[in-house]
């Protein structure tokens, strides 16, 4: 998460949701890396034939396992990733004989890119909750005003007479469209990562039983191949938040534009105060959605670069990606809230004497 965000309480409110906060937490991600490496164990054990007790105890073990974070911080910049000081420190709790079981042919990025995975599957859960309460208060709000008379604007100039509820409508469809698309596109970006040091654990003899147990145990899809350099999937869902980012924010500009002096065809409660002049009132939450909407924008070609994951695995684009999609993500839902509060906010809409 931006630091400068996340610990400036000054200006946080504008930009920051909790449940994103925590779904990325530090405590949640290293729930997920014990999760994978409990059920990597697991799923191993299941073809370990006499040694199977052996690995059960080493699950057991493992699953009392409290990292220390502290550690683990101080050997991420030495190491880049946070999972070798982990998995060490998980291996000293086990003990001997059991510390061998684990992380048997997995690697850094399979942890990492698996708790993301299941952080991702958190908040698109959150996501579909947040979408359908916007639609339902838009819904709500076009069965009491729809039927006002409004007028209709092309290049911010008065064109033809419509219906609130034209306006309304062109707000609400891509949300719901979006909320479908989400859920189709779920499978794609809620998956198990499993590919080893260099992305060929598929040859393992009994890869895809390995797979299939710990897709199962975690709530995850499996895929054909390790995806550690074909990223096409977090492009594709940072696509997704960028479009509800950017539907929102032409729901801000809809809302700033009403509101301007002269066209009053808004009424809003709650308005934003001014330090200097106070006759102003302004629409703070309508302005957030359009500064939000060109955050993730501007987010979404960073993404793109990340795609380019050199040979078999890459530290430098894979870095990038930490920096960026978690930002994307709860910028999407803090953008929903600021729009569910908006929606929420409106008296009045329309122009009755049209």
């Amino acid at each position: 998460m931006n630091p400068l965000i996340s610990a400036n309480r000054l200006f946080n409110p504008l930009f920051w949701d909790e449940a994103t906060a925590a779904c990325f937490s530090t405590a949640r991600i290293a729930d997920h890396f014990l999760a994978f490496s409990c059920a990597l164990v697991t799923a191993q054990a299941q073809n370990a034939g006499s040694a199977a007790d052996k690995h059960d105890t080493c699950g057991k073990l493992m699953r009392t396992f409290k990292p220390d974070l502290e550690q683990i911080e101080n050997a991420l910049l030495r190491d880049g990733v946070p999972v070798p000081e982990y998995i060490r420190q998980l291996k000293v709790h086990v003990g001997p004989p059991f510390a061998e079981n684990i992380h048997v042919g997995a690697t850094s990025q399979d942890l990492i890119d698996t708790a993301f995975s299941m952080a991702i599957a958190e908040m698109n859960g959150v996501f579909l909750k947040q979408l359908s309460g916007l639609a339902d208060g838009l819904h709500t709000l076009a069965e009491k005003h729809g039927h006002m008379p409004l007028m209709g604007r092309t290049r911010m100039q008065a064109a033809l007479p419509i219906k609130v509820g034209d306006r309304l409508h062109s707000w609400l469809r891509p949300l719901e469209a979006a909320h479908g698309d989400l859920r189709q596109l779920r499978p794609r970006v809620e998956k198990l990562q499993l590919g080893g040091p260099v992305g060929n654990y598929k040859q393992h003899p009994d890869a895809d039983q390995h797979a299939t147990h710990i897709a199962k145990t975690l709530g995850l899809t499996v895929t054909d191949q390790s995806w550690h350099t074909d990223r096409g999937h977090l492009a594709e869902y940072a696509s997704w938040l960028s479009r509800v980012t950017s539907s929102l924010g032409k729901m801000g500009k809809d809302v700033t534009l009403m509101a301007q002096q002269g066209i009053d065809e808004i009424t809003l409660s709650g308005l934003g105060q001014s330090s200097a002049m106070p006759h102003k009132a302004n629409p703070v939450s309508a302005e957030i959605l359009i500064t939000l909407s060109q955050y993730n924008a501007g987010q979404l070609s960073t993404m793109h670069h990340a795609l380019a994951h050199e040979q078999e695995r890459s530290g430098t684009a894979w870095a990038l990606e930490w920096m960026t999609l978690p930002c994307m993500i709860m910028t999407t839902a803090t953008a929903i809230n600021h729009a569910d509060r908006l929606v929420g906010s409106i008296d009045r809409i329309g122009t009755p004497d049209l």
